[in-house]
């Protein structure tokens, strides 16, 4: 594999995860307008997590998939 900006064969697989989490905002503005069932649908979306693999070149530092 080798760069498509430099052409260089020093390629690196890269791996990036992002965590969504539970924002004290969200839960409090969510218990006030449902009461507690707005805090618990809050809780619902936390930790969901999202990854993204792509390739950095050693030389250069372009980032490509």
């Amino acid at each position: 594999m080798a760069c498509p900006r430099c052409g260089s064969q020093q390629v690196q697989v890269v791996s990036e995860s992002e965590t969504k989490g539970f924002g004290a905002g969200k839960g409090c503005l969510g218990y006030l307008i449902f009461g507690p069932i707005g805090f618990l649908c809050g809780l619902c979306g936390m930790g969901k997590s999202k990854s993204t693999v792509f390739r950095i070149c050693a030389s250069c530092g372009y980032r490509f998939k």
